[in-house]
């Protein structure tokens, strides 16, 4: 049976996680819904992608809450490791901005990037440790975090459920591939905007 710290484990990084795919959700439809916008006015491009990441962001502020009254009643405790939870968002907000910038441009050109983005998002869970911990798994275990979302994640747990630091070598390597997908959105979303008028 769960134990009380693995029921919150589960919350703790639920919230990410569905913080993650609104934003994705969210920046997929960001240009096409704003036609007009796009269209007719001059502005920079990316604040559309952008605005569905914030607006993302004030979901997972709210219900943040709702998990600090869980931590409170199940009584987890609070410790200086609490400190990584803001660097573990900004690195989820820079890959989730990223990957909006990305999508958002590109589907507008391929049509068949919204129904690729949607599976990728319904099944992603199943190899994501949202509802379980890369640690059932012991060695095999290293496999399921090269996926960059797995240590974030991990990390949140980690500060706030086990009271420790995130592994650092994991963390790393998500911080470098959230930067280089927030970049490298950024640089595609820039070289295809000059055609976003014509292919709306």
């Amino acid at each position: 049976p769960m134990q009380t710290a693995d029921i919150v484990s589960v919350a703790v990084k639920s919230l990410p996680w569905a913080f993650l795919v609104q934003s994705i959700r969210f920046g997929l439809n960001s240009l096409s819904g704003n036609y007009s916008l796009v269209t007719k006015i001059y502005m920079p491009k990316e604040i559309f992608p952008m605005a569905a990441v914030l607006s993302s962001l004030f979901d997972f502020c709210v219900a943040s809450g709702a998990l600090v009254i869980l931590l409170v009643v199940t009584r987890i405790g609070w410790s200086a490791y609490l400190l990584w939870t803001p660097v573990l968002l900004l690195t989820m907000v820079a890959l989730a901005t990223g990957i909006a910038m990305l999508v958002s441009a590109a589907s507008l050109f391929f049509r068949d990037v919204r129904y690729i983005v949607e599976v990728v998002l319904t099944f992603g869970i199943f190899f994501t440790p949202v509802f379980f911990d890369v640690r059932m798994f012991g060695d095999k275990g290293k496999w399921l975090m090269l996926n960059p979302v797995a240590p974030i994640l991990d990390g949140f747990s980690a500060c706030i459920v086990r009271q420790q630091s995130p592994h650092l070598a994991w963390f790393a390597y998500s911080l470098g591939f959230a930067t280089a997908a927030f970049w490298g959105g950024y640089l595609f979303f820039k070289h295809l905007e000059p055609a976003f008028a014509e292919s709306i």
